[in-house]
Formats: C-alpha cells, structure tokens, sequence
C-alpha cells in the first residue's frame, strides 16, 4: 500500500548526521526506500507470475488471485492496531522486526507446495507491511532537517514506481524462466541484506512517548472533505485491483500470455511518468491532478473492454493506465492530509486501512467475475466502477482543490 498510517509527526527531530551537514542522510533514506520496494513487490508480486503459481500449487487461477486479497486483508485489520500496540518502540527495532516478517513470509511462500500455507505466508507478508507502512514514512521525516523532510518523503517513496516499473517486470521475466518460486527466494535474499543494511546504516529514532494523545480514526469520518477522498480511494482501488490481480489471465485470454512481463513493464515506465508529471503540479491542481488520473484510467479501461486483435492496442491502453494509476496514491494521501488538517495521521490510518479493503475486495471480485463471466468481463467493471469516482472529484464534494500550502 502506497501510503503511511499513524507515525507521529509532531517531531521533526533529525538524524544527526543530517543536522550536522545540514544535508541529507542519503544512505539510511535509500535503505528505507528500499525497505518501501519490498513492500510494494511482495504486495504486487502474484500479479505477474499467477498463471504459475495457480498451475504449480492446483488451484484455479481466481483461487491463486486471492494471494493478493489475503496479503491486503493482513494489512488492512492490523495496520491500526499494531501501529498503536508499537507506538513505543523504538523505530530501528520496529523496522527490523517488519522486515524480517517479510524474509519469513516470502521464504515460505517459495518452498510450499500447499494452497493453504502459501496464503498464510501471504497473510504474514500483509501483516508485516500493516508494521512498515505505520512507521516508514513519519521515520522518513525524522531522518532530514526540518526544512528537507519533503524531498526525504520523495526519496523514500520512490521505492513504490520502482517496484512498479522494475521490479515486477523483472520478478515476472525471472518467474517465466526460472520459475516463480526463484523470485519469491529473491525476495528473502533481498530482506535478509536490507536488514543488515538497517541494523548497520540507519540512524535509530524514539517512538511516540507513553501518554502523548491520537485523535481518534472515527472521528475524522464526521470531515466531510476526508469522507470524499476515503470514498474516491475505496472505489478507484478497488477498481484498479480488479484488473491489475488478473492481468497475467487477462492477457492469456487475448493470446498475449508471453508478453506479460512487457505489458507490466510499459505500466511501470509510464507510472513513473504519471507519478513524475503529478509531483511538480500536485501542490496547486490536487482536484484537477485526481480528475484527470481518473478518467485516464477510464480510457484505458475502455479501449481494453473493446475486443480487438491488435497488441499496440492493449500497450497503448496499459500505458495510459500507468500514466494514471502511477500518480494515485500520492495524490489521495496528499488529498486526505489536507482535509483532515488537525487530524492529518486519523486520516492517513483510515485511508491505509480502506485502501487495504479495498484491495483485497478487489481480489475478491476480479475472481468471482472471472469464474462467471471471464476476462472481458474485468475492464468493463473497471469502467462501471469510476464513474462515481469521476463524479465526487469534478463536483467537488469537500474534495481538496490544492493550492493552500
């Protein structure tokens, strides 16, 4: 999940290195950067290599889609929780510990040969994002001097299109020639060297002191602008998972099933245009920035509904919907941290924990659409699904315009 939960931010407290060369800590910044790639390709990992894991483990494919419906579902009911049962702990330590739930998953999930414990590991995986994702960014911010603590948010997100535009690309190329169970031990081989990479070059930090107060989540339901944007970003992820879990099966079902690491690859490239594009405008055209992502996904949607033989068809489609989705998640944090204002990190945890439902009803669904009425199916919900999205941005809604900071 491309978005962070409750790590307070009252402190802007800096590394020390950072407040002695008044710069910042490149080194401990990249490793929690890629501490936030691992995360994200754990999370999206199954979307390239689902036609084989489904064939490897004997289930059908929508079954082996809801890999990804238990990993969000893991994050989704533990994000909150956990984020406030480790509020004390000392961020190297809670870091480490996420980390090392992500070695431990992804090494189960390459040696089972059973549905049910793979989807544990899965389950595990979602869980010890839930403890990443509650942490990483407000560590980012404490690790820069005050007046750099944005470009080290930047720094650290990067991690998310790279993941995109790399990694599962790349874990889907591997996947196909050395089996997907190679990529999934990569993925141990990385956590285990990022976790010495932590222990040996990341400045600790102290968590929140015992008594310091949180707004409670519920209540910035009652912030009509926050209900706008938790509604967009329910509806438009969901929309999203729906076709991208299934996109390996989608694309066999238009006889591309060979090309699939191409097409991910062509969505990452033009995510990180989109997510390029949105970060030099985000500040003054939020609303506008949202309402165009949208209806660039809905086009996309739409020509991958239309049936057609033609393969520049389907890459020009995908890369107008990386050109999007890539910007999407930055934009909906950035829209939930302007309206909740005061009440900023209760936002952030609600838009986490709905983004997570959100994925793991969308795993959800692509598989009962794709076991009733087949691939085609998959891009005409998407298109059903943004339509309400387009309609809250456009008219507004108490939905952030952008331009106040």
């Amino acid at each position: 999940m491309s978005t962070h939960t409750t790590e307070p931010t009252g402190s802007s407290e800096p590394a020390e290195g950072a407040e002695r060369h008044g710069g910042l800590p490149l080194a401990a910044l990249l490793a929690l950067a890629t501490a936030v790639f691992v995360t994200s390709l754990t999370e999206t990992l199954p979307a390239g290599v689902l036609p084989a894991m489904s064939a490897d483990l004997g289930v059908g494919e929508s079954a082996m889609g809801q890999s990804v419906t238990v990993y969000a579902i893991g994050t989704a009911v533990t994000a909150i929780p956990l984020s406030a049962a480790t509020a004390g702990w000392r961020r190297k330590r809670l870091l480490l510990t996420a980390m090392a739930g992500f070695a431990a998953a992804n090494t189960v999930t390459a040696v089972s040969t059973d549905y049910s414990l793979t989807m544990a590991a899965r389950f595990v995986a979602g869980v010890a994002a839930g403890l990443a994702w509650a942490l990483l960014a407000g560590y980012a911010r404490r690790l820069a001097p005050a007046h750099l603590q944005g470009r080290a948010m930047a720094i650290v997100m990067t991690g998310i299109p790279v993941a995109l535009s790399l990694g599962v690309p790349a874990g889907t190329f591997l996947g196909e020639v050395l089996g997907w169970r190679v990529t999934f031990t990569l993925m141990t081989v990385l956590a285990v060297a990022l976790l010495g990479w932590i222990a040996a070059g990341v400045p600790d930090q102290p968590g929140q002191r015992r008594g310091a107060g949180r707004v409670p989540t519920l209540r910035v339901l009652t912030i009509p602008g926050v209900t706008s944007v938790l509604f967009v970003t329910l509806v438009f992820v969901l929309a999203h998972t729906i076709l991208y879990t299934y996109i390996a099966t989608f694309l066999d079902g238009l006889g591309m099933g060979g090309s699939t690491d191409l097409v991910l690859l062509v969505f990452g490239v033009a995510s990180l245009a989109g997510i390029w594009f949105v970060g030099a405008r985000i500040d003054r055209r939020l609303r506008a920035l949202t309402l165009a992502s949208a209806l660039l996904v809905a086009v996309a949607a739409s020509l991958l509904a239309v049936p057609a033989d033609s393969p520049a068809l389907v890459y020009a489609a995908v890369a107008l919907w990386g050109l999007g989705w890539g910007g999407a998640p930055t934009l909906l944090q950035t829209a939930v941290t302007d309206a909740g204002g005061d009440s900023a990190d209760a936002a952030q945890a609600a838009l986490v924990t709905l983004w997570n439902a959100a994925m793991a009803g969308g795993g959800m669904a692509g598989g009962v659409l794709l076991d009733h009425l087949g691939t085609g199916s998959l891009p005409w919900s998407v298109l059903l699904l943004l339509v309400p999205v387009v309609v809250v941005v456009a008219r507004g809604h108490g939905f952030p315009a952008g331009a106040k900071r």
